[in-house]
């Protein structure tokens, strides 16, 4: 049906005393002796549009509640309290969709552990419906900044039968029944829908690296999904993820691409976004406009992961995870150094290869590999990458050292023996940086259906 998103309606100055038409859903109702007043949104703005209703007019207001869905017809006149907003005097009311008293979305506060319970009715609040916009200002931004920068889109499968970071956490892809009487696992899965194992991809970087190794610059942005069991605010069975491969890039490459792809996000949710930071200040994180500005200011500091284990040690703090080299950081070392030390955001680089992926190149040392995670203020890790191996051998011998299946990598090997080059990228997670620009602390409320250990709607 033809009507005007609310937001225009606060944005075009030439609509105030016309006739115009409006649907939504009715965040509040209240009713006086003379007047009733309806607080409505449509999803196109954080802020609500208030009608007036002249109880002297022909407009039934008794099943006007909280939760229906409206179309108003009135005209919209300068707001009589909110001084330089506006407000429809309604002329017409059509009720599009009932809703019962039972309504769980009432006046009074809920609680985001309770939201989550309705995950489809949460986004009608003003704190999701913030959350969204931003990432959806996000995503957008995302794939301006690659698409500016001559990279190219790829989709990379989301069934695949190896396994990128070598852990063994994937989904398995199955068509057999449960009741199937396979006497082995190679004959349960000769049997199988692809004749072998299969398994949803945790990432898109290999088949990633196979199209930047014609195309040069590409990109991924896609669903990744890890059967990690892991019951934190930080992680997701299925989460959103953008991964970069660059042909002839080195780890300083990758670094510097990481920190200018965070910092034009950024930038363009203080453009875009206003009046949700505005909202997520003002309820969520104290401080927030001004963190984001620092990292949209900062020179990102560059540690290397031995220099980072020594601060650690010599910190007056009794970590829960000891420190010692070798060890994998965890998101209280991570915000220790991003808070305490640097206050700022923090690539971490040159790790132990022993607790890094098998494609990472692997340094002259012998100990440490290419790698970079960047940690920043308040969450911690939220890029991860590398330069990848580029030499057969090596990574013939990381493969090996790791136990994995050769055979499951033929086409990643054949990247080595085809003209062969130097070449790096990252990962980031979408509900991470939502998380970090909005000031959410649990990433379950950053994602529309979130998936995690024991749920599943």
């Amino acid at each position: 049906m033809k009507h005007i998103d609310i937001a225009e309606i606060f944005k075009n100055s030439s609509l105030i005393n016309t006739t115009v038409t409006v649907c939504g859903w009715i965040r509040t109702a209240r009713d006086s002796k003379n007047m009733a007043f309806l607080e409505i949104n449509d999803g196109t703005s954080l802020k609500h549009l208030q009608v007036v209703i002249d109880k002297a007019s022909e407009i039934n207001v008794a099943n006007l509640k909280s939760g229906c869905s409206v179309k108003v017809e009135g005209i919209l006149v300068p707001a009589a309290v909110n001084t330089g907003s506006v407000e429809i005097n309604a002329t017409q009311i059509t009720l599009l969709g009932d809703c019962p008293g039972d309504y769980p979305l009432q006046k009074k506060k809920s609680t985001l552990e309770f939201l989550r319970t309705l995950p489809e009715l949460r986004l009608r609040t003003n704190t999701f419906n913030a959350v969204f916009r931003v990432r959806s200002v996000v995503s957008s931004a995302i794939h301006n900044f690659f698409q500016s920068r001559n990279f190219v889109y790829i989709n990379t499968p989301l069934i695949t039968g190896s396994d990128c970071e070598g852990a063994g956490e994937m989904f398995r892809v199955t068509t057999n029944g449960y009741d199937h009487p396979y006497h082995s696992e190679e004959e349960y899965y000769a049997n199988d829908f692809f004749g072998k194992k299969a398994g949803l991809s945790v990432s898109g970087q290999l088949e990633g690296e196979v199209a930047a190794m014609a195309m040069g610059k590409i990109y991924t942005f896609g669903p990744t999904f890890r059967a990690e069991n892991s019951n934190t605010p930080r992680h997701l069975a299925e989460f959103w993820h953008v991964e970069p491969e660059v042909a002839f890039a080195e780890l300083p490459d990758v670094i510097e691409l990481a920190e200018d792809m965070v910092k034009y996000i950024v930038n363009t949710v203080f453009e875009k976004c206003p009046t949700e930071l505005d909202f997520f200040e003002r309820f969520f994180e104290k401080g927030l406009k001004e963190k984001l500005k620092n990292v949209a200011e900062s020179k990102f500091e560059v540690l290397e992961y031995t220099r980072a284990i020594e601060i650690l040690k010599s910190a007056d703090v009794d970590f829960k995870y000891p420190v010692e080299w070798g060890c994998d950081l965890q998101t209280e070392h991570e915000r220790y150094i991003t808070e305490q030390v640097f206050k700022k955001p923090v690539f971490v680089t040159n790790y132990p290869k022993a607790i890094k992926s098998f494609y990472m190149k692997q340094n002259a040392d012998g100990k440490t590999v290419a790698a970079t995670d960047l940690l920043v203020p308040g969450v911690g890790e939220i890029i991860g990458g590398s330069e990848r191996e580029a030499n057969m051998d090596k990574l013939l011998k990381a493969m090996e050292d790791k136990g994995m299946s050769i055979d499951a990598y033929q086409d990643y090997l054949a990247l080595r023996k085809y003209g062969t080059a130097p070449h790096g990228g990252f990962g980031l997670g979408l509900e991470r940086i939502v998380m970090y620009i909005t000031g959410m602390s649990n990433i379950r409320d950053v994602i529309l259906y979130p998936r995690t250990v024991g749920n599943l709607r």
